[in-house]
């Protein structure tokens, strides 16, 4: 059990966390033919959409009310309606995440009934979705608010009722937004394998991947889950849940549609694998195919060729909540030490971990703790990169942002062969790492320390 540590701290030094309402438009981006719409000032949207672009390396669909002095005093309602109505005639998406920011929380906006304001004045665009999601900038992280976007999705897109036909192929996957493109296409093939049909919410791999469309351009969503699929939810034979951090949407889909779930709180290494793989071969009632086994077996060797690097090796992590979790489980099956875990948000959910201690933080607590504690590895996002140069350690880039470095976002991390390949990153970083040591010289030596450098006897 981990003891959790608040952050005492009056203020962020380096910070650690991103925003909800980005992790809020990231799990729009996910939905076919769809444009988040933040309900804020320009900059703030802005901004975040040039972490997406740096991030993804890929045009970014996203939209603002563009909320000023004047509209924030006087009323926004007006900005959003307006708003609505540009992009249903300018884009006809077929859904729209309308999510609100710290400044439209703070103002006091009412979503739904400026929705309602919206359908009464434009009817004549019934058939666009709009999904509120109320996400402020003081509370949460990215993770947070792409939670409550996808719990936001299924209040407002799958219906309430629980079907009598169903679809035995068919499987729900909700997925946390720990988890990257590449980590979705290695799920999509893993459920694919066993003769079973996956509706992702939300689809990154579909959207985010980094693929080139006929059309060249669009001003929404490249691809990701249809809303027609959201719709037929209720038919699939069962729901697997990635991310601890899904718990409640994960909650509310099966009291609508009363589908069984499964949820998993990570899917990298060994023990997390063979769970997933196990459900897979019960739900689809198949054998393991050889092509899985081999794949674990390639594993294992991976894991028997450098268990000697990892053995007590010191390490610091930061990241949100469900990643933190991933790597301090797959770190301490490897026999590694996580002297150092921080997260973004602090969750209950943390004491769980293998580890001494969880500290709820900033990217300065990992540096205090990494360069105190020994650490010889870190991991954490892009904005580690510094650390990492003035402690002379190596780090392993995850989570969100990853601007430094080509194809981050196309990364697998999970699976057989993800956790394999993060086996053998871990174990090149720290044999990369060139290590200090000191000769050893005897109380009784009586050469010079030239003679120390050149080997010559006395």
């Amino acid at each position: 059990m981990a003891q959790l540590v608040a952050n005492a701290k009056p203020l962020t030094v380096n910070p650690l966390k991103v925003s909800q309402p980005i992790g809020a438009s990231l799990a729009f981006m996910g939905l076919s033919r769809t444009m988040p719409l933040e309900h804020g000032a320009r900059g703030c949207t802005s901004f975040n959409k040039l972490f997406f672009m740096r991030h993804f390396d890929e045009p970014i669909p996203l939209q603002t009310t563009a909320m000023d002095m004047v509209t924030t005093v006087m009323g926004p309602d007006d900005n959003v309606v307006e708003a609505l109505a540009t992009i249903a005639e300018k884009n006809a998406p077929e859904i729209v995440g309308l999510i609100t920011t710290g400044l439209s929380e703070t103002q006091g906006a009412d979503i739904p009934r400026t929705i309602k304001a919206f359908r009464a004045a434009y009817p004549q665009y019934d058939g666009m979705s709009v999904v509120p999601v109320n996400a402020t900038d003081t509370t949460g992280c990215l993770e947070s608010g792409f939670a409550l976007a996808v719990e936001a999705i299924i209040a407002e897109l799958v219906p309430d009722r629980w079907e009598t036909v169903h679809r035995p192929w068919q499987i729900n996957v909700l997925v946390s937004s720990m988890l990257t493109p590449g980590d979705l296409e290695t799920l999509r093939d893993w459920i694919e394998i066993f003769g079973l049909s996956p509706i992702f919410l939300p689809d990154l791999a579909d959207s985010l991947d980094g693929h080139l469309i006929p059309e060249g351009f669009s001003t929404l969503t490249y691809g990701g889950s249809g809303r027609d699929a959201l719709q037929s939810m209720g038919q699939s034979a069962a729901t697997l849940v990635i991310g601890a951090s899904l718990n409640k949407a994960a909650d509310l889909l099966k009291q609508r549609t009363g589908v069984t779930d499964f949820r998993f709180d990570g899917l990298m290494g060994l023990e997390e694998c063979d769970a997933f793989t196990q459900v897979l071969a019960d739900l689809s009632r198949r054998p393991v195919p050889p092509k899985l086994e081999r794949q674990r077996t390639q594993l294992l060797d991976a894991l028997v060729d450098c268990n000697f690097h990892f053995g007590d090796t010191p390490v610091a992590i930061a990241a949100d909540p469900d990643l933190l979790g991933s790597f301090c489980r797959f770190l301490n099956g490897l026999g590694a030490e996580v002297v150092s875990a921080v997260s973004s948000t602090p969750s209950p959910r943390l004491a769980s971990l293998p580890v001494a201690e969880v500290q709820a933080g900033d990217l300065e607590d990992l540096e205090n703790a990494a360069s105190s504690r020994g650490a010889q590895l870190l991991i954490t996002n892009s904005h580690g990169a510094e650390i990492a140069r003035r402690l002379k350690l190596p780090l392993l880039r995850a989570g969100f942002p990853l601007y430094d470095i080509a194809g981050g976002h196309a990364r697998a991390w999970i699976g057989y062969r993800g956790s394999r390949q993060t086996v053998f990153d871990m174990s090149n970083l720290l044999q990369g790492h060139r290590q200090e040591i000191q000769p050893h010289r005897s109380i009784f030596w009586q050469g010079t320390p030239r003679m120390a450098e050149t080997g010559e006897v006395r």
